[in-house]
């Protein structure tokens, strides 16, 4: 498939690479549960907050051994290891082998693996293994969207005043008033709840099989959206940009809901204005 063109990405292709990234998605997870509880090394990246672990890059590894034996040559983009290979033709991979680190790091069991596959820039194949809940999400264009192979649907909820929301935090929050928190305190006098997860994948998973009814976050990467974008499409959902325009993977930025609440959660998000007098409190160390 390297180097294909659109036209000859077809359903049984999508089906083998979904199960590909099915096998991959399991291998990372079972690092994750071998690291739990015993992480010997957690740095920061660079912001505060942008963690890495052993267990980030042994869940990379698992997960790259699994595409080198069975598409080699595809490229990849990977949070630990970047670009793999040269993007030149319309598939790409994107890979987060722990999203959801800083949970992981404090043993807060809400953390992903989540493999995504880009065919012209859209994602069109997803997987997300929670291995706390051994919940196995899948999807593909065309193919519909499971957990635990169960076929799975966005909820109904037609009210955004009826609705759960979940949100999370760009790491640059200390730095930038697009920061996100008057979205929440607005949306959370506005619905049933705002819950800040810290995995955008498993936010997007929830969406899909109707846990929560609408999500939205920025300062994200590819590897954060991928595969869950594909799932909440295939499983009803709607997916744009924050003013429902066409969703930009590179933008780091998503509205995604149920569909019913979409263009409520819109309109809201386009109306609140940020906290521009916020400033953080300095505390003695």
């Amino acid at each position: 498939m390297h180097g294909a063109t659109k036209s000859t990405v077809d359903s049984n292709d999508l089906q083998r690479f979904l199960d590909i990234a099915t096998e991959a998605a399991l291998a990372g997870g079972a690092q994750l549960t071998q690291y739990w509880g015993k992480l010997q090394d957690i740095q920061e990246k660079g912001r505060p907050g942008d963690l890495v672990t052993e267990a980030d890059k042994a869940s990379e590894k698992a997960i790259l051994a699994v595409f080198r034996r069975h598409l080699p040559d595809h490229p990849i983009l990977a949070e630990e290891s970047g670009q793999i290979g040269v993007a030149e033709g319309p598939l790409l991979w994107a890979i987060d082998p722990l999203d959801g680190t800083t949970n992981y790091a404090h043993q807060y069991p809400f953390s992903s693996v989540s493999i995504g596959l880009l065919v012209d820039g859209h994602p069109r194949v997803g997987v997300v293994f929670d291995p706390f809940r051994q919940d196995l999400f899948r999807a593909a264009t065309g193919l519909g969207a499971t957990l635990n192979r169960q076929p799975i649907r966005v909820s109904a909820t037609a009210r955004l005043a009826d609705s759960l929301l979940v949100t999370g935090f760009a790491y640059d929050r200390r730095e930038t008033v697009d920061n996100n928190y008057a979205e929440f305190c607005h949306l959370t006098h506005l619905t049933q709840g705002v819950r800040r997860g810290g995995s955008a994948a498993m936010d997007l998973a929830y969406v899909a099989c109707g846990r929560l009814d609408g999500y939205w976050e920025r300062g994200l990467s590819p590897w954060d959206l991928a595969a869950g974008v594909v799932l909440v499409e295939e499983a009803g959902g709607q997916v744009t940009a924050y003013d429902q325009g066409n969703f930009d993977l590179r933008s780091g930025r998503i509205l995604a809901t149920n569909g019913h609440i979409h263009s409520a959660l819109s309109q809201v998000l386009l109306k609140v204005k940020p906290f521009t007098d916020f400033q953080a409190i300095a505390l003695d160390e």
